[in-house]
């Protein structure tokens, strides 16, 4: 009668020995989903590769409102043997673009490099720089 009871109990209180194998079940499908999206992430980002990345630093500018141009100096860091292409813009005091320029750059085997850019304005400048750069 007690193991009635019991059972009873366990039925009631959702205890039983089929509710037990389900739960266990559950949480082992969740693991292996879990281990499943982990593994696939980790190959997916494995294998995205390394790109090569460039970066563009600009370290002035020199107002020529007399010819209508800015020059702009920037250093580019690019890995060695890559084609580069940036671009140089001019700015005026609402920082709206008054001339830009796209600058093609060979491969070179140096890694970190400085150019000098004049850009023709259409109207007066306030500053220039380098708006991005990319490989080509």
């Amino acid at each position: 009668m007690a193991e009635q009871q019991t059972d009873e109990l366990a039925e009631r209180y959702g205890r039983t020995r089929t509710r037990r194998t389900r739960d266990r079940m559950l949480v082992i499908g969740a693991a292996i989903a879990f281990a499943i999206v982990l593994v696939a992430w980790v190959v997916w980002a494995g294998l995205d590769g390394q790109k090569p990345s460039v970066e563009a630093t600009d370290t002035g500018h020199r107002l020529m409102n007399e010819e209508r141009a800015v020059e702009v100096s920037w250093t580019l860091s690019v890995p060695p043997g890559n084609e580069t292409a940036c671009i140089v813009q001019a700015l005026d005091e609402d920082f709206t673009v008054v001339g830009w320029r796209v600058v093609e750059i060979p491969a070179s085997e140096q890694y970190l490099r400085t150019f000098t850019e004049t850009v023709r304005v259409a109207r007066e400048a306030n500053t220039g720089l380098i708006s991005s750069c990319w490989l080509t």
